[in-house]
């Protein structure tokens, strides 16, 4: 059998000869299954094969047979059978997002207070004359909080923010810290209450009873919503689409109550609920920072789209921002270009090596094509933005634990980037390639448990429903002459040209992998963490696409442009050892210590310096959560 060596590692000819056999470019292809079936954006049935069919179909069942038979199955006859409609599997959608209504909270139970409790005296006399106050009081609340407030009131009947006829000190001080939740991202509004002052007293005891009881279950409710939204946001992720797989934390508010009415630091004990990483603390002194600062001095259009020979009434703008932020070493290249023709609105090509030079500056790749990432490079966002970035990256930070982990990979989609922390400290930061906006990746976390040498590519059932079942309708063959194994429910082998595959509709009893090789999908490694959208970390043999600013090509899974060095961090190991094994052959390791993996979504996040970086909205995600936090706000409008 022919084979062909790179980087020690064997391999049998039988995909190159395929790539080869159909004929198709590689220098913009996404790997083998793009090579193949012709990209995202073609119909796979229409496209023709090229060179001889029957001569590499007989090559790669040859190859087959030597490495393992197929079972002998008889073609299906596609005569006078039944055909299953066409049909897509459907990738998550994005939801209309439902609030939770506000509920008038029943005081009933705490009616009997003011009359058992004279008699075992489990309730202060204070507690006791003042909760018929609360006869005819309407308090809407979150259904949670409600129940809470009436099951902690019951088995402890006193007051937490009132003593001596007046709110007291803790009572003070809650309201101190709810009234600083704009610093947290949070709008001080949902807590807002109004304070009973003693000057209503005149109006006799049972007036005043009434006013701190009705106090005391108002500062209770908005408590237990700032620990809620403090908690987990103000938002549930899940309900805004179905990328998104964030379970709530579980609060039990009573035994919080409990927990405040004998806290010795009540703003210590509130606060705690707040995520307590250094990304958090950078992002609240980066809000803090733009909430101080004017706006930008020169402000350009986000959505700016300018080439070389084309004019803007905003590209003046991009000269002055480049001419402002001169170094010596483009100042003295530039600089006199510049001072020239920073008031023009024609972008000449005496001004494109200018604008290449700040791209790579700035970290772009150079294509003098003047587009919203420079733009967002060059100019930054506005100042309005930027706090809506922050808001919305401090909301989302509370979808996950509290504390991320000491150790720890972060992948952040819209910045296109996985960093591996260990000890706290960054010792990997590295380029990925993240799901198109039509295969989106998932917002979630889970733990990092294996690392694939080597691996088989399992197709996923959408792929197969959605691009291969339409050209294995027309061409039942291909999967066998394409490095591709087939094997039907029972996990027996099968030659994919025996299956009728004009029988099936979304649903298809087969299972397809892709075989190791140098241009299997998922390059030499994969690194696994089990999840249900089937998304994991892997190589691939398509390194051009790193190149690129935006890199949202992929199906979904995360391409690393080091695997090696993230396999090697996550297994505590090195590239030595991680190249070994891949000398060897197909195989698996399974880490030694748990990893937490985040695969998240954030349009601000700081560097390893604490720096907030602002980066894209690859799949708009960010409207849509400004949209469910509107949808809250209305909810609590009504609030009492």
């Amino acid at each position: 059998m022919k084979i062909f060596a790179r980087k020690a590692v064997l391999f049998p000819l039988t995909a190159l000869a395929a790539t080869l056999s159909f004929g198709m470019p590689q220098a913009d292809a996404q790997g083998l299954f793009d090579r193949l079936f012709g990209g995202s954006g073609s119909s796979l049935s229409s496209r023709p094969l090229g060179g001889s069919q029957r001569e590499s179909g007989q090559t790669f069942r040859s190859q087959r047979q030597v490495q393992r038979p197929l079972e002998s199955v008889e073609p299906a006859p596609r005569n006078n059978v039944v055909r299953a409609a066409p049909a897509k599997i459907s990738a998550p959608s994005y939801y209309t997002y439902r609030a939770d209504a506000l509920r008038k909270v029943d005081f009933a139970p705490l009616a009997a207070i003011g009359q058992s409790a004279s008699l075992d005296g489990t309730a202060s006399t204070a507690f006791r004359e003042a909760v018929s106050g609360l006869s005819g009081y309407e308090l809407l609340a979150e259904s949670e909080a409600g129940k809470a407030i009436v099951d902690y009131y019951t088995a402890n009947p006193d007051f937490i923010w009132v003593s001596d006829n007046d709110v007291s000190e803790r009572g003070r001080e809650a309201l101190r810290v709810l009234g600083e939740a704009g610093s947290h991202g949070l709008s001080p509004v949902d807590y807002s209450l109004a304070v009973p002052s003693r000057s209503q007293s005149s109006a006799g005891d049972a007036a005043r009873n009434q006013d701190l009881i009705r106090f005391e279950m108002t500062l209770t409710a908005r408590v237990l919503r700032y620990i809620s939204d403090a908690t987990n946001g103000r938002v549930v992720a899940d309900r805004i689409s179905g990328y998104y797989d964030l379970p709530l934390k579980p609060i039990d508010r009573v035994a919080e109550l409990k927990r405040l009415a004998a806290a010795t630091d009540l703003r210590v004990s509130l606060e705690s609920h707040h995520p307590q990483g250094s990304e958090y603390r950078s992002l609240r002194v980066e809000l803090e920072a733009l909430k101080a600062s004017a706006e930008n001095d020169i402000v350009v259009d986000s959505d700016l789209l300018l080439k070389p020979g084309q004019e803007s009434a905003e590209f003046p703008k991009v000269l002055q921002i480049i001419a402002r932020d001169l170094d010596d070493e483009m100042g003295g290249e530039y600089g006199e270009l510049l001072s020239r023709t920073v008031t023009t609105e024609t972008y000449g090509n005496d001004l494109v090596p200018v604008i290449k030079a700040a791209q790579q500056k700035a970290g772009l790749r150079p294509d003098g094509v003047v587009g919203p990432r420079t733009v967002s490079a060059l100019a930054g966002n506005s100042r309005a933005d930027r706090i809506e970035k922050v808001v919305i990256a401090l909301e989302q930070l509370r979808w996950l634990p509290s504390r991320l982990g000491d150790d720890r990979v972060f992948i952040n989609q819209p910045a296109y980037t996985a960093r591996y922390i260990e000890d706290g400290q960054e010792k990997l930061n590295m380029r990925v390639v993240v799901g198109k906006p039509s295969n989106q990746t998932s917002f979630f976390y889970d733990e990092i448990e294996q690392v694939d040498y080597n691996p088989y590519w399992g197709v996923p059932q959408s792929i197969i429903v959605n691009e291969m079942l339409p050209r294995l309708r027309n061409d039942p063959g291909y999967l066998d002459r394409a490095g591709y194994e087939v094997t039907d429910a029972s996990g027996r082998r099968v030659s994919s040209s025996s299956v009728n595959w004009y029988a099936y509709g979304s649903k298809v009893p087969y299972n397809v992998r892709q075989t190791p090789s140098e241009a299997n999908a998922l390059g030499e490694l994969k690194i696994l963490f089990p999840n249900k959208h089937a998304i994991y970390m892997h190589d691939t043999p398509q390194k051009k696409l790193f190149d690129r600013d935006a890199r949202a090509f992929s199906h979904g899974c995360v391409r690393l442009k080091d695997p090696r060095g993230m396999a090697a961090a996550v297994l505590g190991t090195s590239i030595e050892h991680v190249e070994a094994k891949l000398r060897q052959g197909h195989s698996s390791e399974k880490t030694t210590r748990k990893i937490p993996v985040y695969v998240a979504y954030f349009t601000a996040w700081p560097d390893k310096n604490g720096k907030v970086e602002y980066f894209d909205d690859v799949y708009g995600r960010d409207a849509r959560l400004e949209a469910a936090l509107e949808k809250t706000e209305e909810a609590r409008t009504p609030s009492s």
